[in-house]
């Protein structure tokens, strides 16, 4: 199962990967409406409402019958409201990129697919310094949800995560989250945001 593709063997940054033939730097309204686009904007838009600057970008998701993941989601700068952009040719750039696969109530196939990812990565960017965290879940006041994560930080600043999610599974129920895989690209700028 492919999961990314790219056009080198070995990759400087990660603008050389696709995902879903989705790559960073692309225009999403390639991909989707922007009245699709501003939709999901709003959907999503307090998700990130604890940070300093919690609409300096903003989360969307496409859900379509992709041949390799369940949905794919991206950060672009927020447009909604031409706060930061004012450069039209920036307009709904994408500067994440991640795919995901579930893997309810099976973590350890989804810690086995991640390290199997890892690993060709690690041969993709062997410049990378490789950084590992397991840590509980904030939204779970409990403690017992975790995400396994794989950071691969780039010279650029550029980041590759490839991260396993574990919701306890009343939690996840009550919530109607999903667990599984995701394998995130992100440009520095969204990297110094998060």
């Amino acid at each position: 199962m492919l999961l990314f593709s790219s056009a080198t063997v070995f990759a400087d940054d990660i603008l050389d990967f696709e995902i879903e033939g989705i790559s960073i730097g692309d225009s999403l309204l390639d991909y989707m409406t922007e009245g699709e686009i501003l939709e999901e904007i709003e959907r999503t838009k307090n998700r990130h409402i604890y940070m300093d600057e919690p609409y300096k970008y903003a989360s969307v998701y496409l859900r379509k019958d992709f041949p390799t993941y369940s949905w794919i989601s991206f950060y672009v700068k927020n447009n909604a409201t031409n706060q930061y952009v004012t450069n039209s040719n920036e307009k709904y750039t994408i500067l994440s990129i991640r795919g995901f696969l579930p893997y309810i109530e099976d973590f350890n196939n989804c810690i086995a697919k991640r390290d199997e990812i890892t690993e060709i990565l690690s041969i993709m960017f062997p410049n990378s310094t490789k950084v590992e965290n397991l840590s509980s879940h904030s939204l779970d006041p409990s403690g017992n949800s975790i995400t396994d994560a794989i950071s691969l930080n780039l010279d650029s600043g550029d980041q590759a995560q490839i991260i396993c999610s574990n919701w306890e599974e009343t939690f996840r129920i009550k919530n109607n989250y999903s667990e599984g895989l995701s394998v995130l690209l992100a440009t520095k700028e969204l990297t110094e945001w998060r």
